[in-house]
């Protein structure tokens, strides 16, 4: 489900979400995102949709805001990358 730099991201990243590592190999990194839901959406427009379906107030965001949430991941091809902490 997630690829190689989906997980790559995650693992480099993870401190943005979370205060201690919580996973430390691939396997370990699909295994955690899996049981979080977790999402690869492929635009800025679908990490929008994703937030308000989920209910999160977007209205007065604009987009960097969007990005710069700590469940929001950019995988650096396009794709985001969303955890729900």
């Amino acid at each position: 489900m997630f690829d190689k730099k989906v997980l790559q991201c995650f693992l480099k990243n993870q401190s943005q979400l979370y205060p201690e590592p919580v996973a430390e190999t691939l396997a370990e990194a699909e295994a955690f995102l899996e049981d979080c839901m977790a999402v690869v959406v492929d635009s800025v427009r679908e990490v929008w949709e994703f937030f308000e379906e989920e209910g999160i107030d977007v209205e007065d965001a604009d987009e960097d805001s969007i990005l710069e949430a700590d469940e929001v991941f950019e995988i650096g091809d396009g794709r985001y990358l969303i955890v729900e902490g």
